[in-house]
């Protein structure tokens, strides 16, 4: 068992860093394709037909079910084999998609709690208001169901930022890649895995607190009264 050796770490730490951009950007591509796609989910649970939403949950269920792991794998391994399919993709954009289709399905859950917790007054007032059901939702419903989950959807943000590194097992050069790459050459792991983890802290700890900043902001500025008469 080797001792701790700074060499190794100076020498390790513009090596790895390099991979930062890289597990940033894979974080950022995913999350927002977690956001749009967490509303596809949603509004497919609210199509009025029993049988077709059966399908939506049991299909969102399922991916809940199982590992992200094994959903990226799947997606680059075998996906571009069906043959309706036909294509390779690269292991970001397997990566963006199998970590951003999984969270998906949780982020559709904090959507739809925000909707649900909408007063029927608000629903009343903007049936009463005569609105096309775009704008009934883009003026009235989700400037109030948003604000609200921003917690949760910062808390997912951080979630998906440290699930990112398992994109490495696809080809992802991330930072976590990088630094087993180092370690299996100079046989040092100790020192370039602490570069990962400090990294990893000193990015997850400052979101959390911005978004908790951000939760408090939005919290001053909303009115449910105000955004009614806008619509007016």
């Amino acid at each position: 068992m080797s001792n701790w050796q700074w060499d190794v770490f100076i020498d390790a730490f513009p090596i790895i860093i390099k991979g930062l951009w890289i597990t940033a950007g894979l974080t950022v591509a995913s999350f927002i394709f977690a956001i749009i796609f967490g509303f596809v989910w949603t509004f497919l649970r609210r199509v009025p037909f029993k049988p077709f939403q059966f399908v939506v949950v049991w299909v969102m269920e399922f991916i809940r079910s199982t590992p992200p792991l094994v959903q990226l794998f799947f997606i680059y391994y075998a996906f571009p084999q069906l043959p309706v399919v036909g294509m390779t993709l690269s292991p970001f954009v397997s990566g963006m998609i199998g970590l951003g289709v999984h969270f998906s399905t949780y982020i559709s859950e904090v959507y739809r709690s925000g909707i649900e917790d909408i007063d029927e007054g608000q629903w009343e007032a903007a049936t009463a208001l005569n609105l096309p059901t775009y704008k009934k939702w883009m003026k009235i419903i989700l400037p109030q169901a948003l604000p609200p989950t921003v917690p949760m959807l910062g808390n997912y943000l951080i979630i998906l930022f440290k699930e990112v590194p398992l994109a490495s097992t696809i080809g992802v050069i991330g930072i976590l890649q990088l630094a087993n790459d180092y370690g299996a050459k100079t046989w040092d792991y100790v020192e370039p895995l602490t570069i990962v983890a400090l990294l990893f802290l000193l990015l997850s700890y400052p979101s959390a607190l911005l978004i908790n900043k951000l939760e408090k902001k939005l919290d001053r500025n909303f009115d449910k009264n105000k955004i009614l008469e806008k619509t007016n």
